[in-house]
Order: structure tokens, then sequence, then C-alpha cells
């Protein structure tokens, strides 16, 4: 018997024969660029959420200074300083008209600088109907000539910040005589 000739590589091209391929190896070679993209991809994505990580924090760092620094409770210190001064106005002898000018003439500049950051005065006339969301009753008391839960006097003005309510107004809500409350 004979052994089949076998013809070199180069020589089988010549004679139109298709050469075998190591399919092993092109896996391997596959193999190692998927690997490689895989690698790429993944530092991508902890990049990327690494930065979305730090953007949320630092939105949370802002949201908490600006609650922490809010212009709501400066606003709201300044608010007895207008009572004060309203309450010496009322209070102010006829004799020292001086005095009682400067007082409204303060009080009227601090009423439009509280007006230009937004804030709206909360005072119900005698006779306005109760309203829970932006007064407080004090106390209720029996009135014939007014109608039950309305108004009878405002003790202390109200605020609103831009419609957040500050300090409700403190009022005498009217009550039908004889009703227990």
């Amino acid at each position: 018997m004979s052994k089949p000739q076998t013809e070199p590589p180069a020589e089988a091209a010549e004679h139109g024969e298709a050469m075998v391929v190591d399919p092993q190896g092109e896996l391997k070679s596959a193999l190692a660029e998927a690997q490689q993209e895989a690698a790429r991809n993944r530092d991508g994505y902890l990049r990327m959420a690494a930065e979305l990580d730090n953007l949320r924090k630092r939105a949370q760092r802002d949201l908490e200074n600006a609650h922490k620094y809010a212009l709501e409770r400066f606003l709201a210190e300044l608010l007895p300083v207008q009572d004060s001064l309203e309450l010496g106005i009322a209070n102010a002898d006829a004799g020292e008209i001086s005095l009682k000018e400067g007082m409204q003439m303060t009080l009227k500049l601090l009423s439009t600088a509280l007006e230009r950051a937004g804030i709206r005065e909360l005072n119900p006339a005698k006779g306005d109907n109760f309203d829970p969301e932006l007064q407080e009753a004090m106390a209720m008391q029996e009135s014939s000539d007014a109608a039950p839960g309305t108004v009878l006097q405002t003790m202390q003005k109200g605020y609103q910040l831009n419609s957040r309510l500050l300090r409700p107004a403190r009022v005498i809500v009217a009550k039908a005589p004889g009703a227990d409350a």
C-alpha cells in the first residue's frame, strides 16, 4: 500500500484547494476582543455611575443649603419688628408727633421691603368668614350682630410668603348666642 501524497499548503493554494483555518485560534481572538470591549464598557459604566452619584450628592447638598439658609426664616424674624412698630404707633402720645411720624415712616419702609420679598399681609376684617387655613381662632365669642363662624376681631395679622403661610392671622370668631363651642 502506498501513502497518499499530501501537498504542502503553498502547493494546495496553487491548485485551488481551500486552506484549513484554525477555529480555536479564531475563537480565542474573538474572545479576547469581546473581553476587551466588555472591560471598556464596564469602565464606562462605572465612570457614569460615579458621576451620577456625585451629581445626586451635589444636588442633595444644594437642597439642604437652600433649606438651611432660606429667606423664609429671615422674614419670619422680621415680622415681630413690624408688630412692635405697629403697636408703638397705636400707643404713641399725641404730643410726640415726630416720634409717631418716624415710626410710621419706618413701618412703611419695612412693609414695602416685605412686599418686595413676596410677603402678603393677612388682616381679616370684621364679618369676614373664618378660614382655618389662613387664620387661627384664639377664642369664640357670642355675638348677636355677627353671623356665627365670622371674624369678630383680628388680634394679630397673619402673613404669607408667595402663597405659603408664614403665620396665621389670630382672630376671635363669632358664635351664636347660647351655642356651645
